[in-house]
């Protein structure tokens, strides 16, 4: 028998768990340092199909932390690159482009009833709250990532729901707007690490963190898609 991209995963999960993936639908919001790692994960661990949102052109300073973004890749579209580069990882995977900023306005794009999973990867509250307010409405399993800017120690990154989190600015944010939203049990990824204090209004960042938060939140995602 000729070998396979998901030989290695068969041996470690069995053939029947990776036959499962290959039928998930998993949304990725947002392909920055953490999203962009996420969409490396779930494909190479043979996810069957990706929806992908994001707005954003590869820049120039995302190098530093971003899979897709290369010398060769600056100037594209975010979902156009990803497409380009999942597409040569897995022939056979499925990619749905959204190319826009995913808004209360416009959050009628997805039907996250036809979604297995969804990964909150953006940066602004206004989004992450009307993604997990859809994932609640269609009882779709999801996890929220926190901040991930101005942080050197990526040893200190934690899943936990949102009412576990502390040290986190942007968590203690999210924590107040889902109480007032009467919203409980959000999983999400966040760090215990303290800020670093750069003086900076944009977030500093380094090519060690964000990949680790989204390898991280592609592992939960994985392992939940595979529970018995």
């Amino acid at each position: 028998m000729p070998e396979s991209i998901f030989d290695r995963t068969e041996k470690l999960i069995g053939e029947d768990k990776v036959a499962s993936l290959h039928n998930k639908t998993v949304a990725v919001f947002g392909l920055g340092g953490v999203g962009g790692y996420v969409c490396e994960a779930l494909a190479r661990a043979g996810v069957g199909h990706l929806v992908l949102v994001d707005h954003d052109m590869v820049n120039i300073t995302n190098i530093n932390r971003q899979v897709i973004a290369l010398h060769s890749t600056v100037g594209m579209k975010k979902t156009d690159a990803f497409y380009r580069r999942l597409k040569d990882i897995n022939p056979e995977i499925e990619v749905t482009l959204h190319d826009c900023f995913f808004l209360p306005e416009n959050s009628s794009i997805i039907d996250f009833k036809k979604l297995d999973y969804v990964a909150d990867c953006v940066d602004t509250v206004t989004a992450k709250i009307e993604i997990i307010l859809k994932c609640k409405e269609a009882g779709t399993p999801m996890i929220s990532s926190m901040g991930t800017g101005n942080k050197l120690d990526p040893g200190q990154f934690q899943i936990a729901d949102i009412s576990k989190t502390e040290v986190c600015p942007l968590a203690k944010v999210m924590r107040k707007e889902l109480k007032d939203r009467g919203i409980k049990k959000v999983k999400v990824l966040f760090s215990k690490e303290l800020p670093v204090k750069t003086g900076l209004r944009t977030p500093a960042s380094i090519s060690f963190v964000p990949p680790v938060a989204g390898l991280m939140i592609a592992g939960e995602i994985v392992r939940d898609l595979i529970k018995d």
